[in-house]
């Protein structure tokens, strides 16, 4: 298993134990936290669990948005699709390692097509994505709309509408 941390240091017993693999999930690089929380990837998910065995964050890799890695302060900032809160992490500065490049890589391995709405004006930025549920080999669209896109407005729920359909088609769904 890849490490981003001090090279030889092992994901602690506790949160290995917290994390709850799955059948055919694997670990793929962890790293701990300023707040000594361990931010670990899997093949499925990406988890935030404390030192002493709390889970702080555990969501599946076609749940996150968007990932922003700032250099200069070695934190990672994740948004959500569903638009809860977002999740930040920072990074002690010798850390070394790829969980930037492994965070990256798991979402787009969900993200198969993507589509962004085709209106102009105020409160009609989104998207909708084809998406892969890693875990469970699945396929499905997703919508993925701004902050100020009201989902019930007539004119992006008929655009919403014609991106699925469009999409489903292009996936076989």
């Amino acid at each position: 298993m890849r490490m981003f941390g001090t090279k030889g240091a092992a994901l602690p017993d506790q949160v290995r134990s917290a994390l709850g693999l799955r059948r055919g999930e694997q670990a793929i690089t962890w790293a701990p936290t300023t707040d000594e929380v361990w931010v670990v990837a899997t093949t499925f998910r990406v988890v935030a669990v404390s030192a002493d065995g709390d889970v702080r964050v555990d969501r599946p890799w076609h749940e996150v948005d968007a990932g922003q890695w700032d250099s200069d302060t070695w934190t990672l900032s994740v948004t959500w699709v569903d638009g809860r809160w977002a999740a930040q992490w920072t990074f002690p500065e010798r850390v070394e390692g790829r969980f930037p490049e492994a965070f990256r890589e798991r979402v787009q391995a969900t993200v198969l097509l993507s589509e962004p709405l085709g209106l102009v004006g105020p409160g009609t930025s989104g998207r909708v994505v084809l998406r892969k549920d890693l875990a469970e080999q699945r396929v499905f669209v997703q919508e993925v709309l701004g902050r100020r896109t009201r989902q019930d407005d007539p004119e992006v729920r008929a655009e919403v509408s014609r991106l699925r359909a469009f999409l489903e088609e292009q996936a076989g769904l």
